[in-house]
């Protein structure tokens, strides 16, 4: 009997351990800037990675500068488009992208802060890029059917014209703190140089050590990427957070066990805890580089996000946890703390697609075997 009672004790007692509320302390907090949302778009590409270039310009220069994301999309649009005529229809055209499609923007156009341009008229307030994108996909599909049986070089300029009309003009100079600039040379003055950053994945398909492109539906420009081992890629996270580098995050956010409302993204070890671990602490699962392929070539892993990696943290229990900047907005009864999200190492480990990050941050011995 008293055997039996201090069963039930234990049994108690580690279901309320396993169901204690999560207590977060920061360890890492790195500037930013403030928590914008990116409306009815699917252009967290550009929220996110124009958010790590904030962080840059704040880590290179001390400035806080509000860039625009609206002016990388209005330049990469007519690529997009471009890459699907001339592929004759066989490639992706969507409004995702990734990181190296603002940093290809930057190398061609440059950046402008946002009140240089707006992408936004008169009498709007937030994004709304719904129609916009159903108008460019069906001139898109028009162009690849080739009515007129032979395409027009009316194509490009249409291309233009629908994105003038829907996000402005595209801007070729502009006054900012009482100096002119033009988008190129506004990026130089900012210190923010391309050439400087790297994306860094981990899957085992590809050799380790080496470059290659990840073939995943918001690959369209193709970029390349270095491909790490899983527990080199955390640590190159951990280093750059060290050093004061922030972090850009392609990321998988379908899974039930990832909430903007709660704050936190988290794997457990039992699915049944799935729900439950949205507010509470329970055990969570092991990832290995074989469990993290599988998940990624059964599709359950996929890339449906990119968000900003700017500190660390610690729960109670002393797991570690990543401070990660989202494009949704600050409105509580959809985004706990702030906008942010807390993704355990766990989930980070599962379900980051690939970082991008400054050469510079990357620990030595795996910048040495990249040849960076």
């Amino acid at each position: 009997m008293k055997q039996l009672l201090l069963l039930s004790v234990l049994l108690i007692s580690a279901v309320s351990i396993s169901q204690e509320a999560y207590k977060f302390e920061t360890v890492i907090d790195l500037e930013t800037t403030p928590v914008i949302s990116q409306g009815r778009t699917g252009t967290c590409w550009s929220f996110s990675s124009t958010s790590f270039l904030e962080s840059e310009i704040i880590r290179l220069t001390g400035k806080e500068v509000d860039l625009s994301e609206m002016y990388t999309v209005r330049n990469t649009y007519p690529k997009k488009l471009e890459n699907f005529v001339m592929r004759q229809g066989k490639s992706q055209f969507s409004e995702g992208g990734l990181a190296h499609d603002v940093m290809n923007s930057v190398t061609n156009y440059g950046l402008v802060p946002v009140e240089a341009y707006r992408g936004l008229s008169a009498s709007e307030t937030s994004h709304n890029h719904a129609e916009l994108v159903a108008v460019l996909q069906a001139m898109a599909e028009t162009y690849v059917d080739n009515p007129g049986r032979k395409l027009s070089k009316k194509w490009r300029p249409a291309t233009e014209a629908v994105l003038d009309i829907y996000l402005g003009e595209n801007v070729s100079n502009f006054s900012f703190e009482g100096k002119q600039y033009t988008p190129q040379s506004f990026a130089k003055a900012m210190k923010i140089e391309p050439i400087d950053y790297v994306t860094i994945t981990s899957f085992s398909h590809a050799a380790f050590y080496s470059p290659f492109i990840l073939n995943i539906p918001d690959n369209w420009s193709y970029g390349g990427m270095y491909n790490v081992p899983i527990d080199e890629m955390i640590a190159t996270i951990d280093n750059a957070l060290s050093k004061g580098f922030t972090v850009e995050l392609d990321c998988d956010v379908s899974e039930k066990t990832f909430s903007s409302k709660d704050g936190v993204a988290v794997i457990p070890a039992q699915e049944t805890n799935n729900v439950a671990a949205l507010q509470g602490i329970y055990p969570e699962r092991n990832v290995t580089q074989e469990y993290r392929q599988d998940e990624f070539e059964n599709f359950a892993t996929t890339d449906d996000h990119l968000m900003h990696i700017t500190g660390l943290l610690r729960d109670q229990n002393g797991t570690k946890y990543y401070k990660v900047k989202n494009s949704w907005g600050t409105d509580e009864s959809r985004n706990a703390n702030g906008g942010y999200v807390y993704f355990s190492e766990s989930y980070m480990k599962l379900k980051a697609i690939s970082i991008t990050l400054h050469k510079d941050a990357v620990p030595k011995t795996t910048a040495t075997k990249l040849a960076l």
